[in-house]
Formats: structure tokens, C-alpha cells, sequence
């Protein structure tokens, strides 16, 4: 990746911190962003890159993030969204606010899509380059909460839009669903919340266990660096597993047809009719 700039949007901490050391390791100029300037100056001082503190979600600091890696490393190659909040221990559709529900969305989907907006002109216009945003497992549902999830099946349809528009100009974007022990997926709150996860039904065993055990970050950033290598020039608009060592991808959704009828020669199906099939199903 030498010669390449790459920027990482949360990567002062966590994940992210893995995924900007092992591109700089690999040769790329890094551009690290995260809200504490404080962490940031010091992850950027630890792989020799560029301080970019800030809220991504502000389009000001997302303009800013993708300028400072063209003006210091002459281009922008690669950008990974990395930054996130937890929803609250507790947070349901039964308790949260209105605000706590924004503010939810404008942390993940906000960030990726100012971010997003920014950098891919540029990509464009350098005729390509590569996208690689995070979301996480919650999309399913399975881990309660509202924002949280809401926010990470949004970047999810977001990235694959971009994939889909983009891959005429040879702009690459893909989705990591990472699986990592870091600071807001350790200690005895989090605990508590799988555990409470688990006992309503909401986690099986094997997935509580896997919650409760994960593996450092260093395992989940190779994924990232591969899918902005040229490795995988081919690989575009999917969604990706890496949780410790598995690596596994999400399949793209596809309809399947229960029945079919053509309205210019049949009435609208009733209710009892769509019962018996979707009840059938």
C-alpha cells in the first residue's frame, strides 16, 4: 500500500487503532480521526501518521478528514469507518427518546454517510479507490435496542448503493461486521447486558458465548486490509464477518416468491388467501 492515503475514521481506539496500525504497517499514509484529540494525537504519533480530530458526522470534519489526506499524502485511496457509540444498557423501543434515537443514528449512519459523501468525488475522480464501512451483527435485531441497530442496517443499504453507483468508476465499498474485545465490549455493564440478552431470549448460547469471549482486534483487521488491497479488487458490495477466527459473510438478500398471480387477469389476492400462503411458508 505504499505510496497509498488511506484515512480511519474511529481510529484512535479499538478496532480502528488495529486496522490504521496494520495499514501503516503495510506502507499507506494514515490519516486517524476520533473525537478525543487527545487519543488521536497519540495513535497518529504511534504509526507516524496525520491527527484529524473531530465528529465525522459534522460535514465541516468529514470535508476537513478527506482534504488532509489528499494535501499530506497527495490522494485519498482508502477510507474506513470505523467509529460507533453503544446504545445504552437497557435502551428499548420501550424508553428511548426521540433525541437518544438521533443521536444514535447521526454516530453511525451519520458518520459513514458525511464521510462517504466526501471522499467519493474524490475517488471518482482519481478513477478509483476503496470504501470499507462497519456495521455489526445487532442489524439482525438479536442484541434489542433501537439507534444501535437501526444505524448499522442503514450503512449496510447505504454501502451497497455506493458499491452499485460507484462500480463503473472502479470505486470499490464493502461492509465488515466486526466481532472484537474492546472498551465498550468488556466490563461488567456489558456483561450484564448479554447476560440479560440471553435470558430474554434474544441470544442463544452460543452467540452469548461468543459476546463474552471475544478475540483482540488485531484479529479482525486483516479483513479490513484486505479488502483495500488489490487482493481483492474484484470484491464489492458484500457484507463481511470478522469476529476472532471466524470470517464469515452475510448473503445478499433475495426475494423468493410465495405466489403470483397477474393482475391484469386476476382480482388482488384476500387476506384469507395471503394467510394460507404466508402461514404455509
Amino acid at each position: 500500500m505504499t505510496g497509498r492515503g488511506a484515512v480511519v475514521v474511529g481510529g484512535s481506539r479499538g478496532i480502528g487503532l488495529a486496522v490504521a496500525e496494520l495499514l501503516a504497517a503495510q506502507g499507506a499514509g494514515v490519516v486517524v480521526n476520533g473525537r478525543d484529540a487527545d487519543a488521536v494525537a497519540q495513535a497518529a504519533q504511534r504509526i507516524s501518521g496525520v491527527a484529524y480530530p473531530g465528529s465525522p458526522a459534522d460535514p465541516s470534519t468529514a470535508d476537513g478528514l478527506i482534504n488532509a489526506c489528499v494535501q499530506e499524502f497527495g490522494r485519498i485511496d482508502i477510507l474506513v469507518n470505523c467509529a460507533g457509540t453503544p446504545e445504552p444498557p437497557g435502551s428499548s423501543i420501550l424508553n428511548v427518546t426521540s433525541a437518544q434515537f438521533r443521536d444514535l443514528l447521526d454516530a453511525h449512519l451519520g458518520t459513514t454517510f458525511e464521510t462517504c459523501r466526501a471522499a467519493s468525488p474524490r475517488l471518482v475522480e482519481q478513477g478509483g479507490g476503496v470504501i470499507v464501512n462497519t456495521s455489526s451483527f445487532a442489524f439482525l435485531g438479536d442484541y434489542g435496542g433501537t439507534g444501535y441497530p437501526a444505524g448499522k442496517g442503514a450503512v449496510n443499504g447505504l454501502t451497497m448503493a455506493i458499491a452499485a453507483e460507484l462500480k463503473e468508476h472502479g470505486v470499490r465499498a464493502n461492509v465488515v461486521c466486526p466481532g472484537a474485545r474492546t472498551r465498550i465490549s468488556t466490563g461488567p455493564q456489558y456483561e450484564a447486558q448479554i447476560a440479560d440478552l440471553n435470558r430474554r431470549g434474544l441470544l442463544d448460547d452460543a452467540s452469548t458465548q461468543g459476546a463474552l469471549d471475544t478475540a483482540p482486534p488485531d484479529y479482525v483487521a486483516p479483513t479490513y486490509a484486505y479488502l483495500v488491497s488489490d487482493l481483492a479488487k474484484n470484491v464489492t458490495g458484500r457484507i463481511f464477518i470478522a469476529a476472532g477466527g471466524f470470517v464469515g459473510e452475510f448473503a445478499r438478500p433475495t426475494p423468493s416468491i410465495l405466489a403470483y398471480r397477474d393482475h391484469h387477469t386476476s382480482p388482488p389476492w384476500t387476506v384469507d388467501e395471503l394467510h394460507g400462503m404466508i402461514a404455509k411458508a
